[in-house]
Formats: structure tokens, C-alpha cells, sequence
């Protein structure tokens, strides 16, 4: 089965079960470029359930995902090429610094041809953005909740990706951090890319409307 190109991610008839219960019943999901979809419902409604369906990590009983008018079952690796996926957690090594960890899970970074100064300088300036430039070369593990969610959140400025998929990414942020989120998907968007997201906290785009999914009222 195939799709219309209309949109980049499109999920029909999505049902998950876990045992006896339904967890996602029926949910249709449409995202296009220069779209911001936000997936709303109360805890264990399925939210986080659906994001990983919609990805292909989490299995889906009934439904189908499509990327690009093509079943994700057969495109998966173009899908992903795409994608920038950033779970509940931070997903981060506690082993690892800020700068090993982001090098490694941004291959922009470690397939460039800049020279190691020059990478971490890209990288100390995001995390100067996020105010924990001097926490790049400390253990992870010896980090904030707050800062390793910083640490992650770094991804948006240095991995490329046409599809952001984020797991309430305003958890264990301050003011100031959220703000920054909200900056970072509003440019995402206005040069083409598309956000499907969930939180718990709202937020207020300036210059783009946000198409609200919420689970609660479709169980």
C-alpha cells in the first residue's frame, strides 16, 4: 500500500495493544512539511506509545505508517536519515562528556571535515547557548537532570534532520531553556522542517499554528 507525497510522515488506523489493553485505538496522524503536530493527553494515554509507533520503535497492531507516500515497513533507513528522535530520557552515556556524547550521536559532527578545534567549537557554542559551555568535558554522570536534558536538547542545532520527533522536550527545563526550545522548532519549521512533539507544558509559537492530536478525547 502507498500513499499521496502530501505528506512527509502519515500514520492511518494506528491500534496498539499491550495485553488486554488498548493503548492507541484508531489514531490517524498527518505531518507535512513546515508543521508543528502536538500529540496532547493525559499520562498513559498512549502518547509516548504513539511517537515510537509512528518511528517504528514501538509495534503496531492495526495501521500503517508511511514516510515520503511509501510504507515505513520498506523505507525505514530513508526514515531515519531524517530523523531527529529525542526520547523522555535523555539518552545520553554517563560515561561519556557532553562533546563525546554529542559527536557521537550527531554524525554531522564526527564525518566532518573540520578539524577537532573546529568541531568543538561548534559544539561549545551551542552548549553555550544553553548555558553549560563549561560542563563539555565533565562526565555526564556528574551533571544536572536539568543539564543532561541541555545536553540532548543540543541536537537540535547540531544534527541535521528533516523530521524532529520529541518526547516532552521541555521536562527539567527553566524558563530560559524553554524559551530556547520554542526558538529552535520555530526555526526548524519556517525553513521547512516538521516537529511532532508532546508536553505537558504549553507553548505559544509566535508565527506558526500547531495542529493539536489529543488521545484523550479519541479513547
Amino acid at each position: 500500500m502507498t500513499t499521496t507525497t502530501q505528506y512527509l510522515l502519515e500514520a492511518r488506523g494506528i491500534q496498539i495493544w499491550r495485553g488486554e489493553h488498548l493503548i492507541v485505538d484508531d489514531v490517524d496522524v498527518c505531518v507535512s512539511a513546515g508543521s508543528i503536530v502536538q500529540i496532547q493527553g493525559s499520562n498513559g494515554s498512549g502518547k509516548t506509545t504513539l511517537l515510537r509507533a509512528l518511528i517504528g520503535l514501538a509495534e503496531i497492531d492495526d495501521g500503517e505508517v508511511f514516510w515520503q507516500g511509501q510504507s515505513v515497513s520498506k523505507v525505514r533507513d530513508e526514515l531515519y536519515a531524517s530523523l531527529l528522535y529525542l526520547g523522555h530520557k535523555p539518552g545520553i552515556t554517563a560515561g561519556l562528556t557532553p562533546f563525546e556524547n554529542l559527536t557521537a550521536l550527531c554524525p554531522e559532527l564526527s564525518n566532518s571535515e573540520a578539524s577537532d578545534v573546529q568541531v568543538k567549537e561548534q559544539v561549545l557554542q551551542v552548549l553555550s547557548q544553553l548555558g553549560i559551555a563549561d560542563r563539555i568535558d565533565l562526565p555526564s554522570a556528574a551533571l544536572s537532570a536539568g543539564q543532561q536534558r541541555r545536553v540532548s536538547l543540543a541536537r537540535l542545532q547540531l544534527q541535521q534532520a528533516m523530521l524532529w520527533v520529541l518526547d516532552e522536550p521541555l521536562t527539567s527545563l527553566d524558563a530560559e531553556g524553554q524559551r530556547w526550545v520554542k526558538l529552535q522548532i520555530e526555526e526548524h519549521v519556517t525553513q521547512g522542517g516538521a516537529v511532532v512533539f508532546t508536553t505537558h507544558q504549553p507553548i505559544d509559537f509566535d508565527s506558526h499554528s500547531v495542529i493539536s492530536l489529543n488521545l484523550a478525547s479519541l479513547s
